[in-house]
């Protein structure tokens, strides 16, 4: 339970109107950041500016929020978990220089062509939705999701919310957080080895003339992580930061506060972009949709999968 006279939400304006708060400088961070991908995209054509510094800035918003063992160890793991996907993003072509250049994210071309929506065709409807959604919403999401630290920052720095005893010390919570994050990076990374391993044999295979059967026929990933859902990345990302929101439980004692707007927001763009992302790959791959109906999307299916692994293992060859 919060002490009497803590008020979390609160404590978001009072810090946010404060120069020397913490609150201010990451939302001071998130607005130059803002305006500096909505600037470098429309001079560049190249809308994947925010898709470079996905895996940066929610560390450095939780770094910002350190003051306590508590906020170390969130950016700590926060660290952790961007170092996996940076070294990802670099692995597949995702930065170059000058660094406003690199591979675009394909989604972005499918829906300018009004492919998703008629009306993005039309250049003025494309740079708004360049300016609300990928700048804007998109770097007012990475902040979120980063908000538990400034729960926990707030549970650390406020008068009214510290209490007698002080600061809520680490705990049984912060260690199971911890511990999730670490083990979902973990199962990520081997996802990534896997698709790269899996593509990087396909055309092998490809250029060297050779027949290709099973799922190097097919063209995509079914086997590994992969045959227990289709988008492992996806679903361990979203699992993520639910996990980095049980620290800012364990520090006000709140099952829910303000900062649950990060993973419930995020929880919803994957549902849109994984959405997309089915659509595209079914236009390209004729057999994705056999695929689909023997693999779940995010939430694994454990009843039937021994057979559904056997017959994974098959089209592996």
């Amino acid at each position: 339970m919060l002490p009497d006279g803590c008020d979390l939400t609160g404590a978001i304006l009072q810090g946010i109107t404060s120069d020397s708060s913490r609150y201010h400088d990451a939302i001071l961070t998130c607005t130059t950041v803002t305006i500096v991908v909505f600037i470098t995209s429309t001079l560049s054509k190249n809308f994947s500016q925010v898709d470079k510094l996905w895996s940066i800035i929610p560390a450095v918003y939780a770094w910002i929020a350190v003051v306590s063992p508590r906020t170390l160890l969130m950016a700590t793991v926060a660290t952790v978990w961007g170092m996996r996907l940076t070294y990802n993003f670099w692995r597949r072509g995702g930065y170059s220089w000058p660094p406003w250049e690199g591979e675009e994210d394909y989604r972005w071309e499918f829906i300018r062509r009004g492919h998703y929506l008629k009306i993005l065709q039309n250049p003025i409807a494309w740079h708004l939705f360049n300016l609300t959604f990928i700048s804007i919403y998109q770097n007012f999401l990475l902040l979120s999701i980063a908000s538990p630290s400034f729960v926990a920052y707030t549970m650390a720095t406020n008068p009214s919310c510290v209490g007698v005893e002080g600061e809520t010390p680490l705990n049984w919570m912060d260690c199971v957080a911890a511990t999730l994050v670490v083990l979902l990076v973990v199962i990520e990374s081997i996802a990534d080895n896997q698709q790269n391993q899996f593509q990087t044999e396909k055309y092998r295979r490809i250029n060297a003339g050779m027949e290709l059967e099973g799922e190097y026929k097919d063209g995509f990933c079914q086997s590994g992580l992969f045959s227990i859902v289709r988008k492992p990345n996806y679903a361990a990302e979203q699992a993520i930061w639910i996990s980095f929101y049980i620290f800012s439980i364990s520090a006000s004692g709140e099952i829910f506060n303000w900062s649950s707007i990060g993973w419930i927001l995020l929880v919803l763009l994957f549902q849109g972009s994984g959405a997309l992302t089915e659509k595209l790959t079914l236009m390209k791959y004729k057999e994705y949709l056999e695929y689909q109906k023997r693999v779940p999307l995010y939430v694994p299916r454990f009843y039937g999968w021994p057979s559904r692994r056997r017959e994974n293992s098959k089209k592996q060859n």
